[in-house]
């Protein structure tokens, strides 16, 4: 049976748990480097709420694009790739069709 966009052998899937655990990885520290910016910076309540409500959307934000399903990881990897949190190269090992639909996609 051939793969469709849907389909991931074992072996892709193991590609794809590892790059998506790398974007994640990277979003994240850059969130929490602003967060540890803001905070330095909060000087009163108004501020510290302001950052709570920054984590809240972030978080909302972060729930929403990290979906692991197998349907939507072309989806995923193409805004991770657009958003620069995940390189095409990091993907290297998924079938060339699944590439493509990533390239095409994230429109680069």
């Amino acid at each position: 049976m051939p793969l469709t966009e849907t389909q991931w052998s074992p072996r892709e899937e193991k590609i794809a748990q590892t790059a998506f655990d790398i974007a994640y990885r990277r979003e994240v520290a850059s969130m929490m480097a602003e967060v540890q910016r803001q905070a330095q910076g909060a000087t009163n309540p108004d501020e510290l709420w302001k950052l709570h409500d920054f984590l809240s959307a972030r978080r909302h934000d972060l729930d929403g694009k990290y979906d692991f399903r197998s349907s939507m990881l072309i989806f995923v990897f193409a805004q991770l790739v657009k958003e620069h949190w995940l390189e095409l190269g990091e993907l290297e090992g998924l079938s060339s069709d699944k590439i493509a639909k990533v390239k095409a996609l994230a429109v680069i």
